[in-house]
């Protein structure tokens, strides 16, 4: 892309860039909501119809979570965090129109956007209504790396965003579990609920979900490209690894319906109630959020990366707080579980809606810290 004397990116330009894109992706990557809906659906019917599949899955878990949705979560999370340019992480941390937007977009309005949802749409029934509100607790960590890639977001910023929701997630999540459940019902008169979650399994959960692949990522870096130079790590070892974060998406997706086929199969207009403040709490936060980089001179990159990184919800850590707080059959529980029902697809459609709004972009206030395509 390339701008005229005045800084203004050609549209021409852009809209070609757009579509060269889209014409770039591999198969998989030009019919992924097919894949998804595929994969919904396979788990879905394998946790119904296969005898002791979510109990065994169940069983086999760290801190709450299923080993196996562990391993498709670290698989889906490597290849992305592997193409990080660590050494342009500095360029994210000096942002300061980024790093605070983000951090008051996930720590104080997305929790109160989804407190406010869930009492206005389930008064009547407050066991979903507290599992929603602990979904809104729980910032993304996981998912959001590669809705964020698939958007052509900023990857170092990414990596920047979900390492500082990951520490206030450790130091946090109890706290505000505590003010949104009991304190501020409290205040209002409203019924209030009890939380009990250690600050110790959220860590687990943050170290297995990031820690471990952005460990790995750096390392296969720093040295695959001491090793053989940074050409061959771009142009052959990265094409190379990039599949699998797919393959690990469609893979954990499977595995996280197969876990509440039953539970969601069974309890559809349950689903139904939950499933609404969820869609309005989707919307409402990326595209405020959007609106919001857009606002405060963002480019493209950055401005996408704040969306996805505000909407997203840690929903593997909201669903074990929920089974280990209230039990894996609990209306808290079926709650945390929808979250991905419905995030998943929405976000995926959110992927496409911003690839559509970058040549609205006809210009960006700051050199991105890479150019990707």
């Amino acid at each position: 892309m390339t701008a005229d004397p005045t800084g203004t990116t050609n549209p021409t330009e852009t809209t070609t860039e757009n579509r060269g894109v889209v014409g770039k992706l591999s198969t998989l990557d030009r019919f992924l909501p097919l894949w998804i809906a595929a994969a919904m659906v396979a788990g879905l019917l394998a946790g119904r119809w296969i005898p002791g599949l979510n109990t065994t899955l169940e069983a086999i878990s760290v801190g709450g979570i299923s080993v196996p949705i562990a391993l498709g979560l670290l698989v889906m999370m490597y290849p992305v965090l592997a193409k990080v340019r660590y050494d342009r992480l500095d360029t994210v941390t000096r942002d300061h129109r980024l790093l605070w937007p983000s951090l008051v977009l996930n720590w104080v309005l997305g929790p109160a956007v989804m407190f406010a949802l869930a009492w206005a749409l389930l008064p009547d029934l407050p066991e979903y209504r507290t599992g929603l509100i602990i979904v809104g607790l729980a910032r993304c960590i996981a998912m959001v790396i590669i809705w964020n890639d698939l958007a052509c977001g900023d990857r170092e910023a990414a990596a920047v965003l979900v390492a500082l929701n990951s520490v206030f997630q450790v130091i946090a999540f109890g706290a505000l579990g505590w003010f949104y459940l009991e304190l501020l019902p409290g205040w209002l008169g409203l019924p209030t609920a009890d939380l009990d979650v250690s600050a110790w399994q959220i860590a687990v959960n943050v170290l297995i979900f990031l820690g471990i692949p952005l460990l790995a990522g750096y390392l296969t870096r720093r040295f695959g490209e001491r090793a053989k130079g940074r050409a061959w790590y771009e142009s052959r070892f990265l094409p190379r690894i990039g599949p699998l974060a797919l393959y690990g998406l469609l893979f954990t997706i499977v595995l996280l319906f197969a876990l509440q086929g039953e539970q969601i199969t069974g309890n559809p207009l349950d689903v139904v109630r939950i499933a609404l403040p969820l869609l309005i709490y989707f919307a409402v936060m990326w595209a405020g959020s959007y609106a919001l980089g857009k606002a405060v001179g963002l480019n493209y990159e950055r401005t996408t990366t704040l969306a996805f990184t505000a909407a997203g919800n840690n929903f593997e850590l909201a669903i074990a707080v929920a089974i280990a707080t209230f039990g894996a059959t609990s209306g808290q529980a079926l709650a945390g579980v929808v979250g991905p029902l419905i995030e998943v697809p929405v976000l995926v459609a959110l992927v496409y809606v911003s690839l559509a709004l970058r040549r609205r972009f006809a210009a960006s206030t700051e050199p991105h810290p890479s150019d990707r395509q």
